[in-house]
């Protein structure tokens, strides 16, 4: 039988076990631009690409502030991570208003997953087509989550979801056992290097399309967006070498590794408000 028989309803198997509606809204995910999240023993980080779909319009917001010690990145349809955002939100006024403290960050992504459970038991709905990288730190230390669309999650130690994200997984499992004793600057470089492996060859990262999120041991979260981002940028101009190592570009040819500079505060001086294919997202 034809595939289309089965996939008018979520609720409804093929012969061969598959939910091809799960399959097409985790489809939804893998179209989006790519978003990549690290994690070391003290900081989680976020770097997203944002897109615009023409010069008339704005590039979409990739990065969400949660809570003060939790911030999510999205890739997929806009409208389902804007629903989903809002209940991280309301979940953790709950428990800072019911009990004066911190919602744990495996908490709020356990509810996440049964929330994002529930329309793919049910009759007449269909799956968030949404992907969410959840970056937080909590008495247990930083924590990165991944939530699908299946509703299932997982505890990262680094994740890239998106468009041609296996090129930026690639980057991470190689570089995998740097990153537990990184500092906050050198894994917001990390996660450049990475989300460039995502660009196509004639596109660049520039202050317009990417952004970045950095929460931590004493440390809010921090959003960096346009101009903020430029110091980040500038330490990516540097030559990188045939095993992804960054070098200067005076001092290529020696092969002499390049070193980052510090953080710089966001713009407003406060915490903010707030595997891959090549086709165009639909929302994302």
């Amino acid at each position: 039988m034809f595939r289309n028989q089965y996939d008018n309803d979520v609720t409804v198997w093929s012969p061969q076990g598959r939910i091809h509606q799960i399959e097409y809204a985790m489809e939804a995910v893998k179209q989006g631009s790519a978003t990549i999240g690290i994690k070391s023993k003290t900081h989680a980080v976020l770097v997203a690409l944002k897109r615009a779909q023409s010069d008339l319009i704005a590039h979409q917001k990739k990065i969400e502030r949660i809570a003060p010690h939790i911030v999510i990145s999205i890739s997929g349809l806009t409208s389902d991570a804007r629903s989903l955002g809002n209940f991280m939100r309301t979940e953790c006024m709950h428990q800072e208003f019911m009990f004066d403290s911190r919602l744990p960050v495996s908490r709020l992504v356990g509810t996440v997953g049964n929330k994002t459970q529930t329309p793919t038991q049910r009759y007449g709905r269909r799956p968030f087509g949404v992907g969410i990288l959840v970056a937080g730190y909590d008495e247990k230390g930083p924590h990165i989550y991944q939530t699908c669309p299946s509703a299932n999650y997982y505890n990262c130690k680094a994740m890239a979801i998106g468009s041609r994200s296996q090129s930026a997984r690639t980057y991470l499992e190689r570089h995998l056992d740097k990153f537990k004793n990184c500092g906050p600057e050198e894994l917001i470089r990390h996660g450049l290097t990475a989300l460039r492996e995502t660009l196509p060859a004639e596109q660049e990262l520039s202050i317009k399309n990417c952004s970045v999120a950095i929460v931590g041991e004493n440390q809010d979260v921090l959003t960096y967006e346009d101009e903020a981002v430029a110091p980040f940028l500038e330490t990516l101009e540097e030559k990188t070498d045939s095993r992804g190592v960054a070098q200067p570009a005076s001092q290529a040819d020696a092969g002499q590794v390049g070193e980052m500079g510090g953080l710089v505060p966001p713009v407003s001086g406060q915490p903010q408000d707030r595997p891959g294919d090549e086709d165009q997202p639909m929302d994302m």
